[in-house]
């Protein structure tokens, strides 16, 4: 099993702050997502996902952190990519949960949330974020 390289892309106006330790099996997206564009900007952390998928082991556990305050149309088509990735993961037996962090203010947030979780069978886990 080779090592997979961390990803770390810190946050501009239009893009999430995107995390990944492959050593600590946890993915982090946080922040504004309307890039101009949103394929170019999620197509590494989606091929990064099928290689780091494809070595993850059955008993490693996986976790999954959301934090997007506001995601726009092809943003939102190209997380639905990722999330479906990981739904087939889960489906073939590997452990990986979504942790969606939302603010309570903000209702647009949680139903993104809930559209999400709709289409998929992994935990999803909806949270209100706290706030200090």
């Amino acid at each position: 099993m080779s090592m997979m390289q961390k990803i770390i892309i810190e946050s501009s106006k239009s893009t999430p702050a995107i995390h990944f330790d492959p050593q600590a099996h946890v993915l982090s997206i946080q922040g504004q997502s309307y890039p101009e564009n949103a394929f170019k900007f999620y197509e590494p952390i989606l091929k990064w996902m099928d290689d780091y998928l494809d070595q993850l082991n059955e008993a490693t556990i996986m976790k999954i952190e959301l934090m997007l305050p506001y995601i726009n149309t092809s943003s939102t088509k190209c997380f639905m990519t990722l999330l479906e990735k990981l739904d087939e993961a889960y489906d073939q037996g590997k452990n990986i949960s979504i942790y969606w962090y939302y603010d309570q203010e903000n209702e647009t947030e949680l139903e993104c949330a809930q559209e999400f979780q709709e289409d998929l069978t992994l935990p999803f886990h909806i949270l209100p974020k706290v706030t200090s």
